[in-house]
């Protein structure tokens, strides 16, 4: 019996080794993940470790020094450009290779390799969108030029003598939950690495949802609600700018198209998150009598962090700023002369166009007056968890990709089926070789050709340097439109509504030293009316960028701290023009003027800090108003759901103060009365109150204090991990808001403020997160908590690899290997 039970006991140990050593469907084998020696263990926190002093690697043509200071930002000092750029991709593949690997598979939709069927969806999306294509272009450009294909091929170079050493031990550990391993970066990852900027940045369109309105109330109510340019703008480019060029011919208006309304599909709608504040003060209007330049670009917030610092230096450059995992060079930072930042335009370089098949098999589609070929792609997934591959057959018009047909299931619910797509996302340009040149740019004729190479996704780029010039460009590849393309879906058959050309790039929306001493954006309109292109009808609203100027007309002897405390701005503009009147109309009801609701918002000061209220209270109450004003009509168009939108804020907030009696103040759904403008005042305030009571309970200043209602979530890039994410930071703002941080997880990504000097600059900066994309690491997060409250860390700027540094807590020699 004692023989049975043992040969029971290893045939137990060996089906169970069998299985913990084996996938189950998308489920990683979990016998090496909780191996001890192996597993997840070794990725457990640890005391911060000296890095080696010597490092031998293939692929060198010299010696490379790192030192790292104590928020272990590297400082890597190269004998030559092809060894910077090399050892900038090891740097950054060792923190955080798998975020680097996980961004490449967005953009080449090959996600559902690693997660399985649930990303599927996703991936088919991405790769109709054509960010592959996207991806192949850009580096086709790249190759040809000698300095951007020694940038990518050495960083690519560089990633690989990382990975090389790996074994499973070392691996990140979402490699080890996931249950796949790294491949070999090559530099086609790094332009898949740009396509997921450009489509955060560019790939959403609001075109579906106004046509659906379009259909339903025609032009003229449109027109009206949603206008080409809001009531109040304080443009990126001062109002009164005049334009030193003679503009091209715009195409002229066709016939507007409605959309068919048959086809019911989705498309991410556009984002005013994915915005940014920059600006540059001048000389004139600072403390020290030389620019002060500041940037926050607001992203999503995500573990690990979308930057990287680093300072780069070789016999070229000496750059410290923040980089993209994956995409070489500074994006973002300053060199001793110069700094330059960067926000989103939010141009509309994002069309449908519908198209019209011959029959079922979609072979041919009518175009000009004639049946035309289209280019059929069977695109091949292969999906973990799945015994066989998936196959997806794509068909291709002189628009784009046809990004849905019918009957199949859609990731996103904003693009009808049978739709073809054109966008920015097939733009090349050579951001590498932009950022090259933008990196060691010192006065502003070098700006010029830093920007002559950045063509989408588009972006304000604002510079400043030591000769006391500053300057902003709207910068990037538009197409040549007649005003409104693209505002509603095309007519794809009519060849007027192509794109007809392109902006020249010096005829962009620009401007340098201008006469109020600042420039600035905040994604709103790049410019006045008198611009004679059209770039889009809906931008950021108007508040952050109309109290940056404001803050900025108002500013005298800037400093940079002056500076800082501006990024963190939580005046609210929106209530300041709006809060009187509504509190007039309150005054007309007793019930509601007695509430203590109402008392804390007559006495708001107007801020949205961490510890008020009344900021609770006003940002739901916009919420519930704009709903009761717009639900009833502009939801959805029928029972199948199909999307509409509601106008925007500016717009709803000039109706009623200028017509109070419109008839969209009415509910059309209720039969009992016609509601007034103060029936919808006060219905939504007690709206509001019911669902900030229902959700913190009665009224307190703890449970209904900012911070806490809104409570900012910084989640994982998996977010199905959240034991690796930062849940529920306590922060002030709003996205409105100059600190426009949210309750949604978007937000300043990166803060930096360089005070420029004609010996050397002085700069401050930080993220909310930390270098190394391990959760195990103490510097995973480390920053967030000071980020939350405003503050700044001073930036580590050498001089030389020999200069002596407080902060310098260790040094690593990277040298030639012979093997």
């Amino acid at each position: 019996m004692k023989y049975l039970r043992a040969a029971l006991s290893l045939l137990f140990a060996g089906g169970l080794t069998f299985m913990l050593n084996r996938p189950l469907g998308p489920v990683p084998a979990l016998g090496p993940f909780f191996s001890p020696f192996t597993g997840f263990w070794q990725n457990a926190e640890k005391p911060v470790n000296t890095p080696p002093s010597d490092i031998k690697l293939q692929g060198l043509k010299g010696e490379v020094t790192v030192q790292y200071d104590d928020n272990h930002v590297p400082h890597i000092f190269a004998d030559n450009d092809e060894d910077l750029y090399f050892a900038q991709g090891y740097v950054l593949a060792k923190d955080r290779l798998w975020q680097m690997d996980f961004y490449s598979r967005v953009a080449a939709g090959r996600l559902s390799e690693a997660l399985g069927p649930l990303a599927l969806e996703f991936d088919q999306y991405n790769r109709r969108l054509q960010l592959p294509e996207g991806a192949e272009k850009v580096l086709e450009v790249c190759l040809k030029d000698p300095i951007s294909k020694m940038i990518t091929e050495s960083y690519a170079a560089g990633v690989n003598a990382y990975i090389s050493q790996l074994t499973y031990k070392d691996l990140a550990i979402e490699y080890k939950l996931l249950g796949y391993q790294p491949e070999p970066w090559t530099p086609l990852k790094t332009a898949l690495v740009e396509q997921v900027m450009k489509k955060d940045m560019n790939g959403r369109s609001d075109d579906y949802r106004m046509s659906n309105m379009l259909a339903k109330y025609g032009k003229e109510v449109m027109d009206d609600l949603f206008p080409n340019y809001p009531s109040e703008e304080s443009p990126v480019i001062p109002s009164g700018t005049k334009w030193d060029f003679k503009p091209l011919a715009v195409p002229k208006i066709p016939e507007l198209m409605q959309a068919t309304l048959a086809a019911h599909l989705n498309l991410e709608s556009e984002n005013p998150g994915i915005g940014s504040n920059n600006w540059a003060v001048h000389g004139s209007r600072t403390a020290t009598g030389l620019p002060i330049l500041a940037n926050d670009p607001h992203l999503g917030l995500t573990l690990p962090s979308i930057w990287y610092q680093v300072q780069l230096v070789s016999p070229t450059v000496n750059v410290y700023g923040v980089c993209v995992p994956g995409w070489p060079g500074v994006g973002i930072g300053f060199n001793k002369d110069a700094a330059w930042g960067i926000t989103n335009v939010g141009s509309d370089v994002f069309d449908l166009y519908q198209i019209k098949f011959k029959d079922k098999t979609q072979k041919e589609y009518w175009y000009n007056n004639g049946w035309k070929p289209t280019i059929m792609k069977v695109e091949t997934y292969v999906v973990k968890g799945l015994p066989e591959a998936v196959k997806d057959t794509v068909y291709y018009t002189h628009h784009g990709a046809v990004l849905y047909d019918e009957g199949k299931k859609s990731f996103s619910k904003e693009i009808p089926v049978g739709h073809a797509a054109r966008w920015s996302g097939l733009f090349t340009g050579n951001s590498l070789l932009a950022l090259y040149h933008g990196n060691r740019a010192k006065n502003y004729d070098e700006y010029r050709v830093f920007l002559s190479n950045l063509e989408a996704p588009g972006f304000n780029v604002v510079f400043a340097n030591n000769q006391n010039e500053i300057g902003i460009t709207a910068q990037g590849k538009y197409p040549l439109k007649w005003k409104g393309q693209g505002k509603y879906i095309m007519d794809g058959s009519n060849p007027a509504n192509d794109w007809q050309g392109w902006v020249p790039n010096d005829q962009n929306p620009s401007v340098r030293n201008p006469p109020r001493g600042f420039v600035s954006s905040a994604n709103q309109f790049s410019a006045d009316q008198t611009y004679p292109y059209y770039l889009g009808w809906k931008f950021a609203p108007p508040y952050r960028g109309l109290r940056i100027n404001e803050r900025l007309a108002n500013m005298q002897k800037a400093t940079a701290d002056s500076l800082r405390l501006m990024q963190n701005d939580n005046f609210n503009l929106e209530a300041r023009q709006n809060l009187p009147d509504w509190l007039k109309i309150l005054e007309t009801d007793a019930t509601v003027k007695s509430n203590p609701a109402y008392l804390v918002l007559a006495k708001w000061n107007l801020k949205n800090d961490p510890d008020q209220v009344g900021a609770t209270i006003f940002e739901r109450w916009t919420r519930e108003l704009r709903t009761a004003i717009w639900e009833d009509e502009f939801n959805t168009l029928d029972e199948k759901g199909t999307p509409m939108m509601y106008p925007t804020r500016d717009r709803t907030y000039q109706m009623i103060k200028n017509q109070p009696t419109a008839k969209w103040f009415d509910n059309v759904k209720t039969t009992n009365k016609a509601e007034t403008l103060n029936d919808v005042v006060v219905g939504s305030f007690k709206a509001t109150l019911d669902s900030l009571t229902l959700k913190h309970g009665p009224i307190n200043p703890e449970t209904w204090a900012w911070g806490k209602a809104k409570s900012t979530d910084i989640k994982h890039l998996v977010s199905a991990l959240k034991p690796f994410s930062r849940m529920d930071v306590p922060n002030g703002g709003g996205a409105n808001i100059v600190n426009a941080t949210t309750e949604d997880g978007k937000g300043p990504s990166w803060r930096m403020v360089v005070q420029l000097d004609k010996t050397w600059p002085k700069a401050y900066g930080l993220y909310p997160g930390g270098q190394s994309g391990s959760p195990g690491s103490p510097f995973y997060d480390n920053m967030i908590d000071k980020w939350a409250k405003g503050e700044l860390n001073e930036l580590v700027f050498l001089k030389s690899k020999g200069e002596k540094h407080p902060k310098i807590i260790s040094t690593t020699k990277i040298v030639k290997s012979e093997k």
